[in-house]
């Protein structure tokens, strides 16, 4: 038997998933689409080592990844997003696909790196 009391539903460390799915529910499809791609942004660049700390967090792979899930999330997203949203992810997107070319110590060919599948060959 054990002597921990079981957790109360009102217990402060539960969360309360009611308030946090009308909270999700009251926030438009376009912010969240954005806000993902701007999480993946950042991640992209953290992994890129674009960030103060520089090669402390670089990790081209995981930046691969990164970038190739934010080109698909824009893909398949632009008829839902308007330019307004849509321009400056795209413009992050080219830095973040250039930038990766750059670190790659054997860049990929053109049409090749992480979401050119999606945007085409990138040149830089």
């Amino acid at each position: 038997m054990s002597d921990t009391p079981p957790e109360s539903p009102e217990s402060p460390e539960s969360p309360d998933f009611d308030s946090m799915t009308r909270d999700i529910a009251e926030v438009p499809a376009i912010e969240v689409i954005v806000t993902v791609a701007v999480n993946l942004m950042s991640a992209a660049a953290v992994k890129l080592g674009l960030t103060e700390e520089g090669d402390k967090y670089k990790d081209l792979d995981e930046a691969r990844k990164l970038v190739h899930a934010l080109a698909g999330l824009l893909d398949a997203s632009t008829t839902e997003i308007s330019s307004f949203h849509a321009a400056p992810l795209r413009d992050g997107l080219k830095s973040l696909q250039l930038a990766f070319r750059e670190a790659s110590v054997v860049p990929d060919d053109p049409g090749q790196g992480p979401g050119e599948k999606y945007t085409g060959p990138i040149y830089g």
